[in-house]
């Protein structure tokens, strides 16, 4: 079986709510993400459907024999310009790590993105998550100096933008 075949990309749904809830709170202590200034704490994580469910925002899962293992989204930059989207609560399993399902999650998203006007795009994360930041490289992310906007999120230290 190839890698491809081995996961599916799709639209979240109420039922994964508490899968991806699960997800981020397993994976993002694995990188030192716990405490104020990160992600873990939003109030959405365990609510992802509804939250992603607001105007020019889409969150996806990736499936693997019928487990949510990972997901992603994009939604408007808080505090940004109109023209502007973050790359929001892209997590995987260790299993679902290494099979391409990251690239693949990647251009869903900017797909959405794009589609929902959006002309640049923009993402934090931490020094530690090697993997994602190599991506984002291989994706044509460019590193900033500074955040952007005001995502609440200041426990992340590493930002990038990409031109849609």
């Amino acid at each position: 079986m190839s890698d491809q075949t081995r996961y599916l990309i799709r639209p979240i749904e109420p039922r994964d709510d508490a899968a991806m809830a699960a997800i981020i709170r397993k994976v993002m202590p694995e990188f030192g993400a716990v405490g104020e200034g990160f992600a873990i704490n939003d109030p959405e994580v365990d609510w992802m459907h509804r939250a992603y469910s607001a105007p020019r925002s889409a969150y996806f899962v990736v499936e693997s024999e019928g487990v949510v293992v990972g997901g992603g989204g994009v939604a408007p930059l808080t505090g940004g310009d109109g023209a502007t989207c973050e790359l929001r609560k892209m997590y995987f399993l260790p299993e679902a790590r290494g099979l391409g399902a990251g690239a693949a999650m990647m251009a869903r998203c900017l797909d959405a993105a794009r589609g929902f006007g959006f002309r640049r795009c923009y993402l934090e994360t931490l020094c530690g998550m090697d993997a994602a930041k190599k991506l984002y490289l291989r994706t044509g992310f460019t590193p900033l100096d500074a955040p952007l906007g005001d995502t609440g999120h200041g426990g992340c230290n590493a930002f990038y933008s990409l031109d849609l």
